[in-house]
């Protein structure tokens, strides 16, 4: 549904009961991949919040396009549903946002988690012809789908290897790993097809690379709400460093170090369902109280 706010219109799905979580997804993405990131979250504890961020698939970018106007935008969400506070989950390019979120509306966050996180200004590198190919043309996203449907093995090995830096012996057993759990092997194939770049994500891509690039200092220091941070050590998107930084500058956070962990882990480790057990306990944070 498109749900007006004075901020512009957001496009969100609610589902669940009881404690409420606002999912802020990465860069590209969009509400499917927020859904997907929700998967791990019991509907029965949580009511969840899943939205396209601004410029992606149904939410218009409109002329209020910083870091805090969106964070804005998702508090005024919560003033439409009649939503007093909400853990935030967020991932990625939707770290920053999650960050300022907190930082300037205290009182309406009760629980952070972060996953590999943008944490600082970033230069996001113009991707390779291939690349674009695949991921910005209606073309390279048909085919990325129909590979997945009879390709998962390539799929999944392209996404472990790109996602981390791990070397050819661990890229190997964490895809039998994942190619041998079932919901790990889902989860892959289905964000690998939110990850376009074109069409209805365009306009969201764009701005977030425009925004990441003008980061002076995220508002660490005013973060109140108890946070996790999810970080691999071999993560070849977000450096382990910028979210140790984070981590130590957010006021009583714990920092979640998954070693040799990449992009991915906080849904493909070994042992990811203990590290989602975590964050569901920070997720319901202070309102459980």
């Amino acid at each position: 549904m498109l749900l007006d706010t004075p901020f512009g219109p957001v496009e969100c799905g609610v589902s669940g009961a009881r404690t409420t979580v606002l999912v802020l997804h990465g860069s590209p993405g969009g509400i499917d991949s927020a859904q997907i990131m929700a998967r791990f979250l019991p509907r029965d504890r949580f009511r969840v919040i899943t939205v396209s961020r601004p410029g992606y698939l149904g939410t218009p970018l409109g002329a209020n396009r910083t870091i805090d106007d969106e964070a804005d935008r998702h508090a005024a969400l919560l003033d439409t549903l009649d939503v007093s506070s909400a853990g935030v989950l967020s991932w990625s390019g939707g770290g920053p946002v999650g960050f300022q979120f907190a930082a300037r509306h205290p009182g309406r966050v009760h629980g952070l988690v972060a996953i590999a996180p943008v944490a600082t200004r970033m230069d996001v590198p113009q991707p390779g012809l291939a690349e674009r190919v695949l991921f910005a043309t209606p073309l390279g996203e048909w085919a990325v789908s129909a590979l997945g449907a009879v390709g998962a093995r390539q799929i999944v090995a392209g996404a472990v290897g790109s996602e981390g830096t791990l070397d050819a012996d661990l890229v190997k057993a964490r895809v039998e790993a994942i190619m041998a759990d079932d919901d790990k092997r889902r989860f892959v194939l289905d964000i690998t097809r939110t990850a376009g770049r074109g069409g209805k994500r365009k306009a969201g891509w764009d701005n977030d690379c425009a925004q990441f690039a003008a980061i002076e200092e995220l508002d660490f220091a005013g973060i109140t709400a108890p946070t996790m941070i999810v970080a691999g050590t071999h993560d070849s998107e977000i450096p382990f460093a910028e979210c140790e930084r984070a981590a130590s500058a957010i006021p009583g956070a714990a920092l979640v170090a998954l070693d040799h962990g990449t992009h991915l882990d906080f849904y493909t480790y070994p042992d990811s369902a203990a590290v989602q057990a975590k964050a569901i306990e920070v997720l319901v944070g202070s309102a459980a109280r």
